[in-house]
């Protein structure tokens, strides 16, 4: 490990996840709560959030990751046309960090795709964006934390969302330990 280390955070989400924890935390909380532990060492946040949904996150939270610095990329802004400067883009907003942080929030995805979350998406970012996206990262060295998150088995149906949350951790897996190439 690198002494303060610069850790880049990668968010594959619908919201921005930047809420304050008053009175308690939340799954609403968590990069806020990164971003103060950071700055009691005296260190940088450098958070990214891909796939923003401009109506599942409040002015006042889009005003909070514009004063913390955070990379945001809309979900409306993915097509056959732009993954690839979206990936270009974040390669090289992560380029100055010793380690990276992938965490998908499986809402980021449409409803269609993944019914067993507690917030389903209206529109969301394509599967085969979020795997591109994924199959990027994990064939990044610095690549050290890899997690899926708030997925709800109370709210799947026909399996459908485990299903999808597994092939994308099988996708992860195949490329950072070099049976599958990363396109």
């Amino acid at each position: 490990s690198i002494p303060n280390a610069r850790i880049g955070i990668i968010n594959l989400d619908a919201h921005l996840d930047l809420r304050t924890p008053a009175p308690h935390t939340s799954s609403g909380t968590p990069f806020y709560q990164i971003n103060e532990l950071l700055k009691a060492h005296n260190q940088s946040f450098h958070y990214a959030c891909v796939g923003v949904s401009d109506t599942a996150n409040t002015p006042a939270l889009f005003k909070r990751a514009e004063q913390l610095g955070v990379k945001c990329i809309y979900d409306t802004e993915f097509s056959d046309l732009t993954i690839e400067k979206i990936i270009a883009d974040l390669n090289v907003w992560s380029r100055d960090c010793d380690y990276l942080y992938l965490t998908v929030d499986l809402d980021v995805l449409p409803a269609a795709t993944m019914p067993g979350v507690s917030a389903v998406n209206g529109f969301g970012v394509e599967l085969r964006w979020i795997e591109k996206l994924v199959s990027f990262f994990a064939a990044d060295p610095r690549i050290r934390i890899f997690d899926l998150a708030e997925l709800n088995p109370s709210y799947d149906i026909d399996h459908r969302s485990a299903k999808v949350a597994a092939r994308l951790i099988h996708r992860f897996t195949q490329v950072k330990f070099g049976r599958r190439s990363a396109t």
